[in-house]
């Protein structure tokens, strides 16, 4: 009979911008702008107590291509051994080509075919997801999953309901194939209907011009409804189809949006409070990269060792969301 085809993480990487700003240095650049906030506002809403904004020399692939350098030497791995990249992003450095093509050809991984995905806040559980089908193909053997954001370029810094939450950043994990389970279920889904009204930047290029609102828009009383109904709905669906209960998961990852919605949702799951990886209060939202930041931290402080079981859950505009459930 033949060996049945898992996808299991080999390595994680991460990267960030240079520049950390507290809410006492945001707050202050906000003021100049005419908007009020302070750390007090913003922690005891969000639970953010800093973030990493790109400055002019960073981009979405340059911190791509680091998070994918940092992966691919803890792997132990030659640029050549990787099949594929797969790159989440809502913030890509051009119209095209892709920033997975572009880091491919940075890393010199010259094997790879490579796209970019955009599912927003869940792209990188939209692309584990899309790894883990590519790999049981047997098509794939080794594929390389990059979560990369420089949201502060589509942040309005008048508009407080928005650009206190956001940060850059970019996180990598590197899939193989291997005999041994390694993604054990998980649950994609869309509603395009919610998606369509209460997170957006409706912003394109028409004839050289952007036309529509570049910056992020979001109705923040809709959007913390939905994410705790869809983050709970799927968390649930995924450990249901694994067989997996609340008390055996080790290392929860939920979408780094907002403490609050984070809180919410692992009570509602079951999964115990101590045992949720939180990185919000670093990082801030750094929508698709906010999963596999906190997995590489998670990773290198020893919270995540072999054997764990995790659950990884994203949710953001589209409207989109997904849960994986892994043995790391």
């Amino acid at each position: 009979m033949e060996n049945k085809i898992y996808s299991r993480i080999l390595s994680t990487g991460s990267a960030l911008p240079k520049n950390c700003v507290s809410n006492s240095d945001l707050a202050e650049k906000l003021s100049r702008e005419g908007v009020e906030t302070s750390n007090e506002w913003i922690l005891t809403r969000t639970g953010i107590e800093q973030r990493y904004l790109a400055d002019e020399t960073e981009t979405t692939v340059s911190l791509a291509a680091q998070a994918g350098q940092q992966a691919l030497e803890r792997a132990n791995l030659a640029p050549s051994e990787i099949d594929l990249i797969i790159i989440a992003t809502t913030t890509p450095d051009n119209i095209f080509p892709s920033c997975a093509c572009q880091v491919q050809a940075q890393l010199g991984c010259t094997n790879a075919a490579a796209f970019d995905l955009q599912a927003v806040c869940s792209g990188f559980a939209y692309s584990m997801c899309t790894a883990d089908a590519m790999i049981k193909s047997g098509n794939f053997k080794k594929v390389m999953v990059i979560g990369a954001e420089v949201l502060s370029r589509i942040l309005d810094w008048k508009d407080r309901t928005t650009c206190v939450l956001f940060g850059d950043g970019a996180g990598a994990v590197i899939l193989s194939a291997s005999d041994e389970p390694g993604i054990l279920s998980y649950k994609m889904s869309a509603d395009g209907v919610i998606g369509g009204k209460v997170l957006r930047t409706d912003a394109r290029i028409d004839q050289g011009k952007i036309v529509g609102n570049p910056y992020i828009y979001m109705d923040g009383k809709a959007v913390f409804k939905a994410a705790i109904e869809k983050m709970t709905e799927s968390g649930k669906e995924a450990m249901e189809k694994a067989g997996i209960s609340p008390n055996q998961i080790s290392l929860f990852v939920p979408h780094q949006a907002n403490l609050r919605i984070m809180n919410v949702v692992t009570e509602k799951l079951g999964i115990n409070k101590e045992n949720m990886m939180i990185s919000v209060n670093t990082h801030g939202n750094t929508s698709a990269a906010s999963i596999p930041l906190a997995l590489d931290k998670a990773v290198t402080s020893g919270r995540l060792k072999r054997g764990d079981l995790a659950l990884l859950q994203g949710v953001g505009g589209g409207f989109t969301w997904a849960s994986v459930l892994l043995k790391y």
